[in-house]
């Protein structure tokens, strides 16, 4: 008697495509991360902490330099992403899994490469900002919509919609607000404001999208036998219960004892999302805590996919470091990398056949009776 047993291995991992593309889609992510940290970030916290230059005289040079190394890993990035999103349209435009919606975005990609480099030589204009958004909508559309295509999860399929429509409602803010500066009217944008706060909503959403989507697993049940399982799971539930622990009644224990306190600590907590308003876009309308939680799943996932060589990893590193508001090209191509790069992990089904013969005299026969093809 013939069984077939059904097995699932992961396909599409960053050392599937040969050592260029594997430390290409590495440095990119690695860069992306030291510039979002020293350039986006950090120089804005120096700007923030412009009174205290005055009498703290390191201040203004240690931020000047760490701005003007940002700046200089923002060229890096952007060099780095041009050779990745030409890595990867070369590996995927002729692989067995290239369907009609991937290679049109692989088209609009190389079709937003040609813009970026002509707006650096020759600037864009509103005009050219609306093009070059309704054409990175139009990518993101045909790339998300290959990924629901060929991803069955629900939650794969949750994190890949809540993603596209956040990004999706940054760039229709972007969109109308200049067609309408471009036409010369006054009249309020439709569902602009709108779309910019549900946007950031659900990019906040995403984050934890992402976690139940590839984070969530086995590896985080306190009950596992395996211990290194078992020490995961402990170090992510203790970090998440102190942080939202601390969040809850931090305010509060600190108006009780220390109100001088308290009123500088509701300060800095309106500095951090200053810094962060500014440096990936969100206004931190939303409870802070919710946003820190958002962080935890995303970072454990990215941290998880990635000790694991997933592409996953990668793309969802990329696209959740490039922030809401994609003010830069580099940030727009960031954004598509990822796509691309989550859309490149799948989960392939392979049938395992096992062979067993039933009781009885055991009588040889030929390979035709007793083999076949499931």
């Amino acid at each position: 008697m013939k069984t077939g047993a059904l097995t699932e291995r992961v396909i599409g991992k960053v050392s599937d495509f040969g050592p260029l593309f594997d430390y290409t889609v590495k440095l990119v992510l690695l860069a992306s991360f030291l510039e979002l940290v020293l350039y986006r970030l950090l120089s804005r916290l120096g700007m923030h902490l412009s009174k205290m230059a005055a009498t703290h005289p390191w201040i203004t040079p240690t931020f000047t330099t760490l701005t003007e190394v940002g700046a200089w890993l923002l060229n890096i990035v952007a060099v780095l992403l041009f050779l990745g999103l030409t890595l990867t349209m070369m590996n995927r435009w002729g692989g067995t899994d290239s369907s009609r919606l991937v290679k049109s975005g692989m088209i609009g990609t190389a079709l937003l490469l040609v813009l970026t480099v002509g707006f650096l030589v020759v600037q864009p204009g509103m005009l050219g900002a609306i093009v070059y958004n309704g054409l990175t909508l139009v990518v993101l559309t045909l790339f998300v919509s290959d990924y629901v295509m060929t991803h069955r999860e629900t939650t794969q399929r949750a994190l890949a919609i809540t993603y596209y429509l956040g990004v999706s409602g940054w760039l229709y803010y972007q969109i109308v607000s200049t067609s309408y500066s471009l036409m010369g009217t006054i009249a309020q944008p439709p569902l602009a404001y709108e779309s910019h706060r549900m946007g950031e909503a659900l990019m906040v959403l995403a984050s934890f999208c992402a976690f139940l989507a590839y984070g969530k697993s086995k590896s985080l049940s306190l009950r596992t036998k395996n211990r290194q399982q078992r020490n995961r799971a402990i170090w992510f539930w203790t970090v998440t219960g102190v942080t939202f622990s601390a969040l809850i009644v931090v305010d509060y224990l600190l108006d009780r004892i220390t109100p001088g306190f308290a009123s500088a600590f509701r300060q800095a907590s309106q500095g951090i999302g200053w810094i962060f308003q500014f440096g990936m876009g969100y206004t931190f309308y939303l409870p802070f805590a919710v946003y820190v939680g958002g962080l935890l799943c995303w970072s454990y996932t990215v941290v998880k996919l990635l000790t694991m060589g997933r592409l996953a990893g990668y793309g969802i590193g990329l696209m959740f470091i490039a922030g809401y508001a994609l003010m830069f090209s580099n940030l727009t191509l960031m954004v598509v990398l990822g796509v691309m790069l989550l859309a490149c992990d799948r989960v392939k089904v392979a049938t395992a056949e096992a062979l067993s013969t039933s009781a009885g005299p055991m009588v040889p026969a030929s390979d035709g009776l007793m083999t076949g093809r499931a």
